[in-house]
């Protein structure tokens, strides 16, 4: 009897691949087979067979553990692993000092007790790293001049020998490299300052004509010019009173030299530079805030109301600078002098260095800008914060006897003329004053490095990528390095110059660095400072007003907090 198919089986028959038609496996399917199976011959006429979403699912997750395990472990070996590893290496050999705080280090403490020492003034004494730097000063007490703190979850070792600091700032190799937050630092200003290898070597020989003495003596009429100017203002002012005249000089002092930089840098005038250095101003003080904060990672891409502030302020520095550079450059392809400036002698040195498709001989645009912004900020703040010690230390009551023998030897030298390149460089007293306030009252208050491979320092063994603090403020308070009256004014410690002004005659003196990467600009501030010291002894006598709180403070700079009132009084 004939066997009768359904419709359905015979399409199910049809619908068999050729293994189960010649007889294996030859069950009647279920209908999920039916479905595979009718999937399978879409395949085989071409069409793609659709991905389970199970299977994507299942992937997608696998792919995200295998990333999360990745960054776990990256953040485990930075955060915890390598912290914890070279710390032990250091204590094994004898270093000691604070136990490491996952995630802030020691970040968070420092603030701290800036902010107590910032909230009282101190009297007018010289022994002020307490309150400059009252948590290092305390490590450095309890553990040694060689101790470990940690800035976020990075050891920094805290080296406060002097010698030691001579044979680091020495290495003429680039094992200790400059420790910079580029990041943070381009904010404000890079330039010479934070390059290392070729390309500090570079700059270096680019800039170094712009800072030749003969070049310098070019700058003096400049440099009287803008003495002069605040002479007659603060002449004028005292016109108008009866008496000896307040004045905050450190305001004074700062519109001074911002007034020099932007003449002999950029051809310019103070109220044309004004605004970039109100902004360099602000993105200091932005920074130093910032800076609490970046054991965070990835903090400065955060939204904050201070990070939007500081991209703002550096995109219209950025801006500002350009518009002088790219006007200058514009100005000599069109065949005028490059100009006797700062800028002229840097962008014709610059010109002079190659072609510019030759690789690494010369700097870019934006090499240029970023010098500038170094140009503008170092240029204005170091020499206004000497001199503003130097006045503040001077008016003193108890140091009123070297106001008189400098404003003495001023005169003996120039009478009541304008001072002279020679005559500036042979002062005795004026430079033993100045050097005594940048012991007292270094610009930079410390100097950083980092290991840029295994190296060995007094003994100990330090990994590669530990970072190395150099105190400054520290090493020249020290008593055991300049005697029991580190802590007083004694210009007389200077008389026979640097190299025998400390303890056994070892030097000791770093305002400006030392070795190979001794600041560029050190002869062009000593030499505005003594112009402008030179000519204000010349017509005024100074004293510390009443309303003077002694209170400095370190920002990127050594600061007075409250200002620096002195009464003036015309000779």
């Amino acid at each position: 009897m004939p066997i009768k198919r359904s419709a359905s089986a015979t399409c199910t028959t049809r619908s068999l691949p050729p293994a189960q038609l010649c007889g294996r496996n030859t069950r009647t399917p279920q209908k999920s087979t039916s479905k595979s199976m009718d999937a399978m011959e879409l395949s085989l006429v071409g069409k793609p067979s659709p991905v389970p979403w199970s299977l994507l699912l299942n992937g997608g997750v696998a792919a995200m553990l295998v990333v999360l395990g990745a960054l776990f472990s990256w953040a485990a070996e930075r955060c915890w692993l390598r912290p914890r590893r070279v710390a032990g290496a250091l204590r094994a050999q004898g270093l000691r000092g604070t136990a490491y705080r996952f995630p802030a280090g020691d970040l968070k403490e420092n603030g701290r007790r800036n902010q107590q020492a910032r909230a009282k003034p101190m009297p007018p004494c010289h022994d002020v790293v307490p309150r400059i730097v009252p948590f290092l000063h305390d490590i450095v007490k309890e553990h040694g001049k060689v101790c470990i703190t940690w800035f976020g979850t990075m050891p920094r070792v805290v080296i406060a020998e002097p010698e030691l600091v001579r044979e680091i700032l020495s290495n003429k190799f680039g094992h200790f490299e400059k420790f910079t937050l580029k990041r943070l630092g381009k904010l404000l200003a890079l330039g010479l300052a934070s390059y290392d290898g070729e390309k500090w070597a570079r700059h270096r020989r680019i800039l170094n004509p712009a800072f030749h003495l003969e070049k310098l003596k070019r700058m003096l009429p400049a440099f009287s010019t803008c003495c002069s100017e605040l002479i007659a203002r603060w002449d004028s002012d005292l016109t108008g009173s009866h008496g000896p005249f307040e004045v905050d000089v450190w305001k004074e002092f700062q519109n001074l030299t911002g007034d020099v930089i932007s003449r002999t840098a950029f051809g310019s005038s103070f109220i044309e530079g004004r605004r970039i250095f109100q902004l360099q101003g602000e993105q200091a003080d932005r920074i130093m805030k910032a800076i609490q904060y970046l054991y965070i990672p990835g903090y400065l891409f955060f939204p904050t109301e201070n990070n939007r502030r500081m991209k703002e302020i550096s995109r219209e520095t950025n801006g500002l600078i350009r518009g002088i550079v790219e006007k200058r450059i514009r100005a000599i392809e069109n065949g005028e002098l490059a100009g006797d400036d700062l800028l002229g002698l840097m962008l014709k040195s610059n010109m002079d260095s190659g072609e510019p498709s030759s690789s690494g001989l010369r700097m870019s645009t934006e090499d240029v800008i970023e010098e500038c912004k170094l140009f503008y900020f170092a240029g204005m703040e170091t020499t206004s914060v000497l001199l503003t010690w130097t006045v503040v230390v001077l008016g003193m009551h108890q140091h009123h006897d070297w106001q008189d023998r400098a404003r003495e030897e001023v005169l003996t030298a120039f009478g009541h003329d304008k001072p002279s390149f020679d005559g500036l460089s042979r002062l005795k007293t004026v430079t033993m004053i100045l050097y005594e306030v940048l012991r007292l009252y270094p610009p930079a208050i410390s100097l950083n490095r980092r290991t840029f491979k295994e190296m060995q320092i007094g003994g100990v063994t330090y990994p590669a990528g530990v970072a190395i603090e150099l105190p400054i403020v520290l090493i020249h308070h020290s008593a055991e390095v300049w005697g029991r009256d580190a802590q007083e004014f004694k210009p007389e410690r200077f008389a026979e110059g640097i190299s025998k002004a400390a303890n056994g005659d070892q030097p000791a003196f770093f305002p400006f660095g030392w070795g190979p990467r001794i600041c560029i600009g050190q002869s062009f501030a000593m030499l505005e400072a003594k112009m402008a010291l030179c000519m204000i002894l010349q017509n005024f006598q100074f004293r510390l007003s009443p309303s003077y709180v002694h209170a400095p403070y370190a920002d990127v700079v050594l600061h007075p907090q409250h200002g620096a009132q002195v009464m003036l009084q015309r000779l």
